[in-house]
């Protein structure tokens, strides 16, 4: 992870907020650990959180960017958005380009 062309990108605070909520995660002794309103084990949770590469954080950033819609916990939200990344990204920018390519036909 590049922390400092995050910072370029989405400014040093919300870099910040991102490092510091994947370090508490990582760093927890607490046996589970909520996303989205679940209990899920610690260690599922931290494994999750270690597969994270920087393109992860980025799309992350990207779906917050472009969500409209009030977010009322956004620590929840981020987390929840973190632990999914690994297993969404791929299908979340293909449906990108798919829509992007419909429109232009």
């Amino acid at each position: 992870m590049d922390f400092f062309s995050l910072c370029r990108r989405y400014g040093k605070e919300d870099a910040d907020s991102i490092v510091t909520l994947i370090a508490e995660v990582l760093c927890s002794e607490q046996p589970a650990i909520r996303i989205n309103g679940e209990s899920i084990p610690a260690e599922i949770v931290k494994e999750r959180f270690r597969q994270s590469t920087h393109e992860h954080i980025v799309y992350v950033f990207d779906c917050l960017n472009g969500t409209c819609s009030k977010i009322r916990n956004i620590r929840s939200y981020l987390l929840t958005a973190l632990f999914n990344a690994p297993a969404t990204m791929t299908q979340y920018y293909q449906a990108e380009v798919r829509h992007d390519f419909d429109e232009s036909s």
